[in-house]
């Protein structure tokens, strides 16, 4: 079988959410079938509008070739590299003429469109919807009437979008795909799904510590969840690790580590994994300074060292809008004091070396000299 599953790079890393179809297309493909990765670069620009409450804002060409760069290299840490053909949607919607698109918008109605919840609720409460936004399920189905998929995946936020291609395809002599969708992951909260906009994710780029510490800050009960989604076990040798625990013979926190364990292992290696379990029982359960550092080194000044700026060079974040974030909410100390707001500083005029702790998990030496 062909099967399809799209992804619109909107953001430049994959998390934990992204990769339960991934392992999905991946259990298809060691059965034998051909998978076809479609980074939406044509349909980035529209903006998936599924479960959003407004218009989504357009990326620029820019982003959207930067994002698809890292999409496919991080999408191969799970798929299978030679039953995966990978391709860019413009390649064929870049191409289609003004007719092809009125007689594949004649295949599908606004009543129908406005069947869909998102578009539904927004009708109702007077917000308005572009018209662009209707061509993003018809893009999206004119991917799978290109490809001749058999099989289309994806979360359950998109069944509207994938039935639409089901819905079209016998207008182009094609018999409908058969739709598979997978749960959506919720994030760390345990609330919200995951998405790195609210800051409850966990990305398969991270480091393997800082991996490591988000998937044991989750609740006993999420725990199950991710054991689900994010291994190979099936759903009975899920509940069987249930039972142990509510038996009372394995500890739930034995139990969030060993499931850690795996999913570092699966993006950094067994061996990193380990070393990555080792040092969070030091850290966090023994409340000791981690045994290796990263280090970041300034010159003697009278100016003091803005830290947001020292964060940003040390690779801790991204912009300093994100450091004072979370200095604002009392996540940084300097050789265990709390760092305010104002002034964020550190006295650079004589040697020292001092300990940063960022957030919970992320720690600097600053060696001055």
């Amino acid at each position: 079988m062909r099967l399809k599953l799209g992804l619109d790079p909107t953001a430049p890393d994959i998390h934990l959410g992204h990769t339960v179809v991934l392992r999905k297309m991946r259990a298809f493909q060691e059965m034998g079938h051909e998978g076809f990765l479609v980074i939406g670069d044509f349909t980035a620009r529209i903006g998936d509008p599924s479960g959003r409450s407004k218009t989504r804002p357009p990326l620029s060409t820019s982003e959207i070739e930067a994002n698809a760069r890292t999409y496919t290299e991080q999408a191969f840490k799970i798929l299978d590299a030679s039953r995966t053909q990978v391709v860019f949607n413009s390649e064929w919607l870049d191409g289609l003429r003004s007719s092809d698109w009125i007689f594949l918008a004649a295949q599908y109605n606004v009543a129908r469109m406005l069947e869909r919840r998102d578009f539904r609720q927004r009708f109702e409460s007077g917000q308005p919807i572009s018209l662009h936004e209707f061509l993003y399920p018809l893009a999206q189905a004119y991917d799978s009437i290109h490809l001749k998929a058999d099989v289309e995946l994806g979360g359950t936020d998109q069944l509207f979008n994938l039935n639409v291609g089901r819905d079209v395809m016998p207008a182009y002599g094609l018999e409908p795909q058969v739709v598979m969708t997978t749960p959506l992951l919720e994030g760390l909260d345990g609330v919200e799904k995951m998405s790195k906009s609210l800051g409850n994710h966990v990305g398969i780029q991270e480091p393997p510590l800082e991996m490591f510490g988000k998937l044991m800050s989750i609740s006993d009960e999420l725990m199950w969840r991710y054991w689900a989604l994010l291994t190979e076990l099936s759903a009975e040798e899920v509940e069987g690790f249930g039972k142990e625990v509510a038996s009372g013979r394995r500890h739930p926190k034995e139990m969030k580590a060993e499931l850690a364990r795996r999913i570092v292992s699966d993006f950094h290696g067994a061996e990193e994994a380990e070393r990555a379990g080792e040092e969070w029982r030091r850290v966090f359960s023994q409340h000791e300074v981690p045994a290796e550092l990263p280090e970041i080194r300034r010159s003697c000044s009278s100016e003091p060292i803005w830290l947001p700026r020292l964060l940003v060079d040390a690779g801790l974040v991204k912009s300093t809008s994100d450091a004072l974030r979370t200095i604002r909410q009392g996540g940084l100390d300097v050789d265990g004091t709390r760092v305010e707001e104002k002034p964020a500083t550190l006295d650079a005029s004589r040697p020292a070396v001092h300990l940063l702790k960022f957030g919970k998990r992320r720690f600097l030496r600053v060696i001055i000299g």
